[in-house]
């Protein structure tokens, strides 16, 4: 299967989203939420680094779970600055 490329805004909301998980984490280890949250570590290093930026939503709900995080909080990480102001006027 071939992906269409992430534009800068995408990878800009996949970066975002991982500093939130990794401050979410603190001094837990990578492997100990990984597996709290049933999904791999190696899933979780890349949600964090930014190169996954588009997981899948039970992942993202695995891992907010886990770390005490609302849906809400993880959705505000994702609206990039401009956004905001866009989904305002469509809303």
């Amino acid at each position: 299967m071939v992906r269409t490329p992430l534009t800068p805004g995408e990878r800009e909301r996949g970066e975002r989203f991982g500093v939130l998980l990794r401050e979410a984490r603190g001094g837990r280890s990578m492997v100990e939420v990984a597996a709290a949250a049933g999904v791999s570590a190696e899933t979780l290093r890349k949600i964090e680094t930014g190169r996954a930026p588009t997981p899948s939503f039970f992942t993202v709900a695995a891992l907010a779970y886990t770390l005490g995080l609302s849906l809400d909080q993880l959705a505000a990480a994702a609206v990039l600055p401009n956004e905001d102001e866009g989904a305002a006027l469509s809303a």
